[in-house]
């Protein structure tokens, strides 16, 4: 079984809650709350970690809200390396509106990260041990667009395989830096990557595939919400319809996904059952309102109902 790390530059505390009904101006009581680490990086090491595998997390922490973020990653009992930053930690927010079951999330930008800081983050990365390092989430203010590229650059050469999961100039530099095993884009970042919209399954397809042709993945999963998703490889694009469930939160969807997907891949399954396993965790993460992600029971209901390919 492989080893994987995960980096999260702009990691968050997730907290939930619910409310009867959203009222502006008025002090609405809230229960259900529930705290828990996020940011790419971190929630794919939470699930796949609880689906048996070993992972280590890099991320900057800072401020205040630091200690608190460092705290709720040892709750879930995940190895850790702290980059410490000056800036606090963000808190996004979840409110599910029971009246009408909706959810509304709130995620601030995130602290402004200094330049020793973030190339302080580099040199502890140079210094990883592990056989797959995932790129996961956004690039906070003050970090270089290409950051994830020189990330690639340091690390190929020692023979680690990257996983990349981001958007905008985060990601494009990432797919241009090249070699990769993985790119989980949604449809709308893949679309902006490729500079055109692309609305129909074909041209979705073309896009992916395009990266793969290209050298720059062996794989492209492309996410696209309930339509389902597009797994591009060398044989080719396929397809496979998303799962009809009622869908109790969006957080986490991709993430649960990228981690599903690769957890099989690290235990030497092929792409095609890995991308599979990938929809069911993706699923599972939606079943529960909140911060939960995806569960390994409720993955595994769920494979029994995703149709072959």
């Amino acid at each position: 079984m492989k080893t994987i790390a995960t980096l999260t530059m702009n990691p968050t505390i997730d907290v939930s809650y619910d409310v009867a009904k959203m009222r502006h101006t008025h002090k609405m009581r809230t229960d259900n709350e529930w705290y828990a680490p996020g940011g790419g990086g971190i929630n794919v090491a939470r699930v796949f970690v609880r689906l048996g595998g070993n992972a280590r997390c890099y991320y900057l922490s800072g401020g205040a809200t630091g200690p608190a973020l460092d705290g709720l990653i040892d709750l879930h009992q995940l190895v850790r390396t702290r980059i410490a930053i000056a800036g606090p930690t963000r808190i996004a927010s979840a409110v599910l509106e029971r009246e009408t079951a909706k959810e509304y999330r709130f995620t601030p930008q995130g602290p402004r990260i200094a330049e020793p800081e973030w190339r302080e983050c580099l040199d502890r990365l140079a210094e990883t041990d592990c056989d797959i390092m995932v790129l996961s989430g956004s690039l906070p203010p003050g970090v270089p667009d290409d950051f994830y590229a020189r990330v690639i650059r340091i690390l190929r050469p020692r023979g680690i395989e990257i996983v990349l999961d981001s958007s905008g100039e985060a990601l494009a530099h990432g797919i241009n830096a090249g070699s990769l095993l993985l790119v989980k884009p949604s449809q709308g970042e893949l679309q902006q990557y490729a500079g055109h919209k692309l609305t129909s399954r074909g041209a979705i397809s073309k896009a992916a595939m395009a990266i793969v042709e290209a050298g720059k993945a062996r794989l492209v999963a492309v996410t696209m919400g309930a339509e389902g998703a597009v797994l591009a490889r060398e044989e080719g694009a396929i397809f496979l319809s998303a799962l009809k469930i009622d869908a109790a939160s969006a957080v986490g969807a991709g993430d649960s996904f990228t981690a599903g997907m690769l957890y099989q891949l690290c235990r030497g399954d092929n792409e095609v059952a890995a991308f599979r396993f990938g929809i069911a965790a993706g699923s599972a993460a939606v079943l529960r309102a909140g911060t939960g992600l995806a569960h390994p029971a409720d993955i595994d209901r769920l494979l029994k109902l995703t149709p072959p390919l």
